[in-house]
């Protein structure tokens, strides 16, 4: 009797649980969710997402400064020197002042430059082309990962909930074997020990359902984080597993050929390569002469004894330069040379060595895939023999053909074939989403809006 006060009590505290968790949904804000919606959430609002954005605009800019570096640039220098006590120069017994005391001196100087041939500086703005498409190519990738990982934390979801929700049905039933067996045994119909196997069954249920129960919280809260959204805000995540059967069977009907053109860690190895090569033509362009014009308009006044500078005498001149630099030696330049061409060897190999990890990725994938799709069709006949042998051990029980252990044991054969059922689909939606991800595969990204 004090075994069955407290199944009561744990289903008491249960109970008051639910209805605090109701309510406190009740109060908050509730979104019911699609994969879709998720998706669109997580790339809107995911700070990765953001910062990968802003680190194309910054890209952006960069292209810009590039070929900003061709156009005029215009300065402006000027001195004032004020002279307290001028230099005196003896030459030959004679002695001339270099200046006058306590008198200024003023300096202007406007200078407008032109580069005209810049090697460096083109090979530069084509480094700024691939640099911009490898931050878009970075972004795209975070948009793939993000999506990955949404669409697996929302199947997720859907898994924990279905998981609970065959705990919970196992957990009805148990309760009602129990009422069956404490029936017969009050009816003298039964033995003590099947009263206490079943009590014993019941209990050990409780804590499972408990733990399905928060593990369908964290799941959620995992998705929510994943989307960016406030950890308060209730999300309601419906259907089943079961639901996607049968898009199941009709993609692993679906043979096709992998290729990894766009997965993106392949894309950005490439660019780095081109990006390397770039390099080496920007270093070689070190060796070639550059040729600048520059013109200059000056002005000066000299030993002013006052401040008014509008009474100051000024002398201007004016002039253009055509200036050559042509580098002879420098012996940094070959070093940089060298070391770039190691990197341009190794960036080679590790781009072939990935590429053979990838594919070897690819495969297993779809090797997961095949198999859970096998598993999920005999998973499916598993449950329907499973309630078969479930209702004939109840049956058997009931007319003292059976005992409280068959009826046991198909319980939880049962539980186990529903569980096992919904974990094949979930591995093959699991392992369908890393293959996207894999392959760059942008069908199941959203659309959204700017």
């Amino acid at each position: 009797m004090k075994r069955f006060l407290l199944v009561k009590t744990g289903f008491l505290i249960a109970a008051v649980m639910l209805v605090a968790t109701v309510r406190a949904q009740e109060a908050g804000t509730v979104i019911n969710l699609t994969l879709d919606d998720a998706l669109k959430i997580a790339l809107s609002e995911n700070p990765t997402i953001k910062v990968a954005e802003q680190q194309i605009e910054v890209k952006k800019i960069s292209k810009n400064e590039a070929w900003q570096s061709l156009l005029p640039s215009v300065d402006f220098n000027g001195t004032v020197q004020y002279t307290v006590l001028a230099a005196v120069m003896k030459l030959n017994g004679m002695e001339f002042k270099m200046g006058q005391d306590n008198t200024s001196t003023w300096n202007g100087q406007i200078q407008v430059s032109l580069p005209i041939f810049a090697p460096t500086v083109y090979a530069t703005m084509n480094m700024t082309e691939t640099d911009l498409a490898n931050a878009v190519e970075q972004s795209r990738s975070s948009k793939l990962d993000l999506v990955n990982q949404v669409t697996k934390a929302y199947y997720q979801v859907i898994l924990a909930q279905d998981s609970y929700d065959v705990l919970c049905k196992s957990l009805e039933q148990a309760e009602k074997n129990f009422n069956v067996v404490k029936s017969l045994y009050d009816l003298g119909g039964t033995s003590e020990y099947d009263k206490i196997s079943a009590e014993v069954q019941l209990r050990s249920l409780n804590p499972t359902v408990i733990q399905a129960r928060n593990a369908v919280s964290l799941a959620k809260l995992q998705l929510m984080v994943l989307m960016g959204v406030d950890p308060e805000t209730e999300i309601v995540v419906e259907g089943s597993m079961e639901d996607y059967e049968d898009e199941l069977y009709a993609e692993a009907l679906q043979a096709g050929s992998y290729s990894l053109e766009n997965n993106t860690n392949m894309r950005q190895l490439r660019m780095n390569e081109t990006m390397l090569n770039q390099t080496l033509k920007v270093q070689k362009m070190n060796f070639m002469p550059t040729l600048a014009l520059a013109g200059t308009y000056a002005f000066q006044s000299l030993y002013n004894d006052n401040w008014n500078v509008f009474d100051y005498t000024w002398a201007k001149s004016s002039s253009i330069v055509l200036s050559l630099s042509v580098p002879i030696f420098r012996m940094g330049n070959f070093t940089k040379l060298r070391s770039t061409k190691l990197q341009i060897s190794q960036l080679s190999e590790n781009i072939g060595y990935t590429e053979k990890q990838l594919s070897m990725q690819v495969r297993s994938y779809v090797d997961n895939m095949k198999a859970n799709a096998e598993q999920v069709a005999s998973n499916h006949e598993a449950i329907e023999q499973a309630e078969k042998g479930r209702e004939i051990a109840s049956k058997r029980y009931e007319i003292g053909k059976g005992t409280i252990l068959e009826l046991n044991n198909s319980e939880v054969s049962l539980t186990q074939a529903k569980l096992t059922y919904s974990q094949s689909i979930y591995n093959y939606l699991a392992a369908k989403a890393d293959l996207d991800k894999v392959l760059g595969n942008e069908e199941n990204i959203p659309a959204t809006e700017e």
